[in-house]
């Protein structure tokens, strides 16, 4: 007798044959959904949403050296692109230099390499930082990338104030996802909030902090638990700012997110929707939040990298649509969309071209954007909703039991999780139950080579060369003068570490040797290797 099929979503939600009025029997109008722009704002945190203005279109992008990507990013702008996304390559995301031995083979491969001011100075060559907004993917060394982009502004005649954009700098994730942490957990948490405190005082356009569920997706969770974890982080931070005692409307409006979306169209909407109920909860009932933007959930959404191919690498482009429309009809403020051949390489500017073009016709040739969360009253779209947030809020509540983030994290609660949700769907699609076309059915005997982007290996040796060069011209007395300056911010828990690391940018001191002063004192952190 052949198997009964199983109709439940991505991540393991029953989906019923036909919904109607007694699966939303419980919805209330005014509690559970209300107007766009009001509480609770799952309908979206802006009143008009894109009629007012389309969400802010970003391909990120990074690879070899500064000068590379600059000329991509200056070629993304020229072809409508309205932001900048910046990825480094591995060993900034680590917080070692290129010449660090860690590094051999791996420099400008996944990013842009940056080790120095310098090289941040030639990323941004000829690009005004008042004219555009920058997000930079990194964590754990984010203070000091932010350092050298300030850095960069002051240099412009630019001056802090009118400097906009965002640096992840949400450090408790890479414990159990992306995994490119540096130093533990609690100093981690310390950094983000000097980091808080400083733009808040002196840079008030910039989000000092993306709250990111993408690596958590990214690292094979369910979509339940990427929204879980990814608030309960947030929930962890608002706490360690109200600890160190800044004003919970003072900061919170400054805060972002940054989503996954996946290939399961409605859950990724339900998804996004049961976010900005929850936070907005948690910020007015928990942390008592008057300030209505201090209740916003505005997140960035960058489509699945996990659901790209190598094999028949163009059905990337309807996977990418496809999820680009989830996040668009979710309420997303910002969007990335990915390349059809990311799954072997960076992309080309052919295939990042199309990526963009994908965006500009979702805006500009579908209407989507013409009225605010069209799907809001779909009994199946609003029961999905209530069980994605009573799902998520079972975790976050054995998170809480745990005694919090950090303590989850340190306990491996979050890393097993994710560890068997990651099993179970690489079960499924070997066992053909869940079907990617193109790997597992539908699977093409010979396919047409794909022309790859590929990094040359002189970026190594031009890198090698740059940092020798910063050496030699920089004052060296001066450096390690700073770089003693950044410790003793690190030791004495009552300062901001910003300013020193500023200090020690400017002289030109390299991101490896400002981490390596901050683990003097921190010290650095290994992976227990929770199972």
């Amino acid at each position: 007798m052949p198997k009964e099929k199983k109709y439940e979503s991505l991540s393991g939600i029953p989906i019923g044959e036909v919904y109607s009025p007694p699966d939303v029997r419980g919805l209330d109008y005014e509690r559970d959904l209300g107007y766009p722009g009001e509480f609770p704002f799952t309908r979206g945190v802006q009143k008009n949403m894109y009629r007012g203005r389309l969400w802010t279109m970003r391909q990120f992008s990074g690879f070899g050296t500064a000068e590379e990507t600059n000329n991509r990013y200056k070629y993304l702008l020229a072809n409508g692109q309205t932001g900048l996304s910046v990825a480094f390559h591995f060993p900034t995301l680590k917080g070692v230099n290129s010449d660090h031995p860690l590094s051999r083979g791996e420099i400008g491969k996944c990013g842009v390499a940056i080790d120095s001011l310098r090289d941040m100075e030639l990323l941004f060559d000829g690009i005004p930082l008042d004219k555009v907004t920058t997000s930079m993917t990194v964590n754990h060394p984010a203070p000091i990338l932010l350092a050298m982009y300030l850095t960069v502004a002051e240099k412009q005649g630019v001056s802090w104030e009118k400097v906009g954009g965002t640096v992840q700098n949400d450090p408790l994730k890479e414990f159990f996802a992306q995994k490119s942490y540096v130093w533990p957990p609690r100093q981690s948490v310390r950094l983000l909030v000097d980091t808080m405190e400083f733009c808040l005082k002196n840079v008030p356009k910039w989000h000092p902090v993306s709250i990111s569920g993408y690596h958590i997706r990214e690292a094979g969770s369910t979509a339940q638990q990427e929204l879980a974890f990814t608030l309960a982080d947030g929930l962890a931070y608002v706490e360690a700012a109200v600890e160190r005692g800044i004003d919970v409307d003072d900061f919170a409006p400054h805060l972002s997110f940054f989503f996954d979306a996946h290939m399961d169209f409605f859950e990724e909407i339900a998804k996004f929707r049961a976010a900005r109920r929850m936070w907005a909860r948690f910020m007015k009932e928990r942390f008592g939040a008057k300030n209505p933007k201090s209740m916003w959930l505005r997140f960035h959404t960058q489509t699945a990298g996990v659901s790209l191919t190598a094999q028949q690498p163009l059905n990337n482009i309807v996977r990418t649509a496809y999820e680009a429309l989830s996040a668009v009809l979710g309420g997303t403020q910002s969007l990335h969309t990915n390349s059809f051949d990311e799954a072997e390489a960076l992309p080309t500017e052919e295939a990042v071209t199309v990526a963009l073009r994908t965006q500009q016709i979702i805006a500009h040739e579908t209407g989507v954007a013409n009225t605010v969360d069209p799907l809001a009253g779909s009994y199946f779209v609003e029961s999905m909703t209530d069980e994605m947030e009573r799902q998520a809020l079972r975790y976050i509540e054995k998170i809480e039991e745990l005694g919090g983030m950090i303590n989850a994290v340190e306990a491996g609660f979050p890393q097993s999780e994710i560890m068997k949700a990651s099993m179970d769907f690489q079960k499924a699609v070997e066992s053909g139950e869940q079907v990617i076309v193109g790997v597992n059915k539908y699977i093409a005997e010979k396919e047409p080579p794909l022309n790859l982007l590929k990094i040359d290996e002189s970026v190594e040796k031009t890198q090698l060369a740059r940092i020798e060069e910063t050496k030699k011209n920089r004052d060296n007395e001066k450096v390690a003068a700073a770089l003693e300056r950044v410790r003793d911010a690190a030791r004495d828990e009552s300062s901001n570490a910003m300013e020193p690391i500023i200090e020690a940018v400017r002289e030109y001191a390299l991101l490896g040797e400002v981490c390596e002063a901050l683990v003097d004192v921190f010290g650095s952190y290994t992976d227990p290797g929770t199972f």
